[in-house]
């Protein structure tokens, strides 16, 4: 069975600095959210804009590479 791999690319802002858990068995795990936003205009012409907020998990070698870019602001 081959393995199941999902790509999403999220472009935003982060809502605070990502918060990382290291663990004893030596894995680490950082959490962060990121808020998207959207704009258009409706039938009336009115321009309405959401917000949509992401939480995001990730794990091992992932974690030093979202720490270091949110600290360079670059996510």
């Amino acid at each position: 069975m081959n393995a199941l791999r999902n790509k999403v690319q999220l472009i935003g802002r982060l809502g605070q600095d990502p918060k990382t858990i290291n663990f004893d068995d030596g894995k680490s795990k950082v959490n962060f959210s990121i808020a998207t936003n959207e704009s258009y205009r409706n039938g009336e012409g009115d321009k309405i804009e959401k917000t949509q907020w992401h939480d995001v998990v990730a794990w091992g070698s992932l974690c030093l590479l979202y720490t270091s870019d949110a600290a360079d602001d670059s996510l």
